[in-house]
């Protein structure tokens, strides 16, 4: 997934914030160096907002990605990948200031970077990859959250029929339950405010993949067998068309489980300093990743084993396991609340972007500058704005709306990982490095990132035509508004 974004020109903060342009620019107690109220973030915050982001859905896809790769690729790649996120994140995160690493002028969005640092359409494009990126993340939860809540009514109903029944369920009122939470949840003003939100959605991820976990190891030691080849799903189950079709769409997922660059510089932007952001940045990153890939391995790689070929798409949900049933359904139920708090994570910049860019263009309209002050008893007076409360409503309206009629989880996470991954995780960052670094063409050092982006490029388009190709099947089959399992 991937976020962060804007014109250049004003952060975030400052739509919602009353600036203070008389602060001197050196900073103060209470002003960081841009005159804005000072960053409190910490390595620690900034490694709860990449968890959160990261440690999303994706790491229930992952036992189907290994299924389909084998005991060689599937841990190979979700190494590649980890690798290949840590080595662009600190890349991007360097372009957070622009000049000096300490001193230099914030880009506080993904936008405000590329402007800076490319210019030209390169911004136009990089914004158009990022927020589309972000209105896909929110439907890809969408879906995910509606899978889990069915899971658990579906679970409840084994347990009480038995295992024979059949247990149908069906996903639209779910999803409009998913909606109407985040319609709430998005009336919270900006991104500072949502460090609550981000630490229990990032504890939410570890309870459910630590179960998904669990379960799986037990699996293994119960039936005394690790399952799986090492070449993964045999020829035979698949045809040898949907095996490398499948294999691209695994790669897909497992780009997709890795993807926050997309919010990277937004997360970045609530840091304080000393010592440079980028430093701590740097630091978050790398425990974020490296927590994040040893949970993906034992996830993947313990699902592999447990089912082999039967792996299921969606580990909590697919039902490989029934029993004990009060685990799977707290691990489902934490899968939710994650994915209520990660949609805000993912959609913070996006609705930031829309109300800088009408506050801009219509500076003199009351319904989009003006907050109305709401008594709350025992806190602070909520400001209301409505033209933030008519848009967000609107903007979850759609996302759950599409959500009702693209309900294939396994296929739109392969889709949403491919397209974001190599422009936002990779090309964009590798280019703002080579651009601000200035660094020779045809140099060894330029030589290399061009090649790592192109190997990149290459396996994003394999992977998004893999997915494509599940779609298109998934499509022969399909009713809209009528999902059931």
């Amino acid at each position: 997934m991937t976020m962060g974004h804007q014109n250049a020109a004003a952060p975030h903060s400052q739509v919602y914030s009353v600036s203070v342009d008389m602060q001197p620019q050196g900073g103060s107690k209470c002003f960081d160096d841009d005159g804005h109220l000072k960053r409190t973030g910490t390595v620690w915050t900034a490694s709860a907002h990449i968890i959160t982001a990261v440690i999303g859905s994706g790491v229930l896809s992952l036992a189907w990605a290994t299924a389909q790769l084998g005991w060689i690729a599937g841990p190979a790649m979700l190494f590649l990948f980890s690798f290949v996120t840590y080595y662009t994140s600190a890349l991007l995160a360097a372009c957070y200031r622009s000049g000096d690493p300490v001193n230099g002028k914030r880009n506080y969005t993904y936008m405000d970077a590329v402007s800076s640092n490319l210019g030209g359409f390169k911004v136009k494009l990089c914004g158009l990859v990022q927020y589309l990126n972000l209105f896909g993340v929110a439907i890809g939860y969408t879906i995910a959250s509606s899978t889990s809540m069915m899971a658990i009514s579906r679970s409840n109903c084994f347990h009480n029929k038995g295992e024979k029944n059949p247990c149908p369920a069906n996903s639209t009122p779910y999803m409009i339950t998913f909606g109407v939470i985040e319609i709430i949840l998005s009336q919270i003003p900006n991104f500072d405010q949502l460090w609550w939100l981000s630490i229990l959605a990032a504890v939410m991820s570890f309870t459910y993949s630590t179960i998904g976990l669990g379960l799986g190891v037990t699996k293994v030691v119960e039936t005394g067998k690790f399952r799986g080849s090492l070449t993964g799903i045999s020829i035979g189950t698949v045809t040898e068309t949907q095996k490398i079709w499948k294999s691209f769409q695994a790669l897909g997922d497992i780009a997709f489980a890795y993807s926050y660059s997309i919010i990277l510089i937004e997360i970045q932007d609530t840091i304080k300093s000393p010592p440079s952001e980028a430093k701590t940045m740097k630091k978050a990153t790398l425990i974020s990743v490296a927590v994040t890939t040893l949970f993906y391995m034992l996830c993947g790689c313990f699902g592999y084993a447990a089912f082999g070929d039967m792996s299921p798409g969606n580990l909590l949900t697919g039902f490989g396991f029934y029993n004990p049933f009060w685990l799977v359904d707290i691990a489902n139920a934490a899968i939710v609340i994650h994915l209520v708090g990660a949609y805000q994570v993912y959609c913070q910049p996006l609705f930031a972007f829309i109300e800088k860019y009408a506050k801009e263009r219509f500076p003199d309209s009351q319904f989009i500058t003006k907050d109305i002050e709401v008594p709350v008893p025992g806190f602070k007076p909520y400001k209301l704005n409505l033209f933030r409360l008519v848009w967000r409503t609107i903007f979850v309206i759609i996302t759950t709306v599409i959500s009702m009629l693209l309900p294939f989880f396994n296929d739109v996470v392969g889709l949403l990982g491919a397209l974001g991954f190599w422009p936002l995780t990779v090309y964009f960052p590798v280019e703002m490095y080579i651009a601000q670094k200035k660094i020779p063409k045809w140099s060894t050092k330029w030589l290399c990132l061009q090649i790592l982006s192109f190997a990149c490029l290459i396996i994003t388009i394999a992977a998004a035509a893999g997915s494509v190709a599940g779609v298109m099947l998934h499509l022969k089959s399909y009713k809209p508004f009528s999902t059931s399992y």
